[in-house]
């Protein structure tokens, strides 16, 4: 539904110059900056913002909470419609391509190749993953203001208790299998288990969460050999072999722990300890002090797939309106976001992870990871992240392949079954896109 609604609203707007910002009454030109910040990284974003305007005295962010997912949809297209987009929002890559085709936001070219660009060295710095997903049909669309990956949380104490070594995470998908099979517990033999290895994260297709879903699933693709979509996106390539090796590792996790009978409240289900494995990512990590006060915790890469080692990555992205009055401080914005001293004080503050390899030779910044066993688990990942975009009816497949997840899981369909009719299905999606022609097509990673 969100994705007909974006599309279907936004392709009938024509971007007009002018409302984002204005002149604040000091004299400072306002930058207004749109943001889905969860409330852990709030107070650390309002650090940044503070230290950029007194490094920028000429300029004032007016930084406004929008709730992601519809709300953050929502807002976009009644401020494009109404002429009163932000100078800049915080943006998820899926929706590039429906604000690109609306003319609604700048090529980052036009800022990068300018006066006050960037150099190459700078680009080249940045992890490939997240310009991938910063992209559209090969051009830069968005910058990325934090990076994320997908690590494993373990309960050391319950490893000990089964007897399983608590500074061995499995390295495996035989091992996350079998360690999964060792930590699940049935104490009264009922059928009903009171606690579960590892929680897979199945979640209702057609919810907010679905997308969510599906970007944890992808790794396990990867992990196969397999891929999304083919290079020139005209076939999807998920439902082939290794989509199927990957949902049905996920299916005899979810099946045999019996987890329809746990809640998807994944946090809650682990920090009461009737989990002891589950996926996550850093931005969690501000808050497991508190929440995971009384376990002795621990975050370990996933594990490796037939094809080896892989990890997801993301982040959100900044993109400049057309419809700014500012976008040159808009600009300056952006950039400053991304100096290795403000990702390093960023990630530190907040629990996302840098974008630029540079901020590991940050000397600050190493001596804080090496206190924080949690956050170098996710920043040494990096180098095994990747992301894949599929650049038309980007909404649409994601919710074809949450659908065929959640019929394989929760539905006890066959995975191949389920996978096979879903790419059936995003095929005649690909071949009814309108295509932007003679525009190169980035890779994989």
């Amino acid at each position: 539904m969100r994705a007909r609604l974006l599309v279907s609203a936004l392709a009938l707007l024509v971007a007009l110059p002018g409302c984002g910002g204005a002149e604040a009454d000091d004299g400072r030109t306002t930058v207004v900056f749109w943001h889905s910040l969860v409330n852990s990284s709030i107070p650390a974003f309002e650090d940044l913002v503070e230290r950029f305007e007194a490094e920028h005295p000429d300029i004032r962010i007016d930084a406004q909470y929008i709730p992601s997912g519809d709300a953050l949809v929502q807002k976009l297209i009644t401020s494009v419609r109404s002429n009163t987009a932000p100078d800049v929002s915080w943006i998820r890559a899926d929706y590039l391509e429906d604000l690109v085709r609306a003319d609604a936001i700048y090529p980052m070219a036009d800022f990068i190749n300018g006066p006050d660009g960037l150099p190459d060295s700078t680009l080249e710095d940045v992890y490939p993953s997240l310009l991938q997903l910063a992209s559209w049909r090969g051009d830069l669309y968005s910058l990325p203001m934090e990076a994320t990956n997908l690590g494993l949380l373990y309960n050391k104490d319950l490893f000990r208790e089964v007897g399983l070594d608590p500074e061995r995470p499995p390295q495996t998908w035989d091992e996350l299998l079998e360690y999964s099979r060792r930590l699940t517990l049935d104490e009264d033999g009922d059928g009903r288990n009171e606690r579960i290895g590892f929680l897979a994260p199945v979640y209702p297709a057609d919810s907010p969460l679905g997308p969510w879903m599906v970007w944890q699933w992808t790794p396990f693709l990867w992990q196969a050999g397999g891929s999304l979509i083919t290079e020139d996106q005209t076939r999807v390539l998920f439902g082939d072999e290794a989509g199927v090796q990957a949902l049905t590792l996920w299916k005899e996790l979810y099946e045999g722990q019996n987890q329809k009978t746990f809640s998807n409240e994944f946090m809650t289900t682990f920090a009461s300890q009737q989990a002891a494995m589950m996926l996550d990512g850093p931005w969690s990590l501000p808050n497991y002090p508190r929440l995971l006060a009384n376990m002795d915790w621990g975050v370990a890469p996933l594990p490796a797939g037939p094809d080896g080692r892989a990890t997801i990555g993301g982040g959100e992205y900044l993109a400049i309106f057309k419809q700014s009055e500012h976008p040159d401080a808009a600009w300056t914005f952006i950039k400053w976001m991304m100096e290795p001293e403000v990702q390093a004080q960023w990630s530190r503050e907040s629990g996302y992870l840098p974008i630029r390899r540079s901020v590991l030779d940050v000397p600050s910044y190493r001596a804080f990871l090496e206190e924080n066993d949690g956050l170098r688990a996710f920043v040494e990942q990096m180098s095994v992240s990747g992301n894949e975009r599929i650049d038309y009816q980007q909404l649409e497949i994601s919710r074809l392949i949450a659908q065929a997840i959640e019929r394989a899981t929760v539905g006890g369909e066959d995975p191949r079954a389920a996978l096979e009719a879903a790419a059936a299905e995003s095929n005649r999606l690909l071949d009814a896109a309108e295509r932007v022609p003679d525009e190169p097509v980035a890779a994989r990673r």
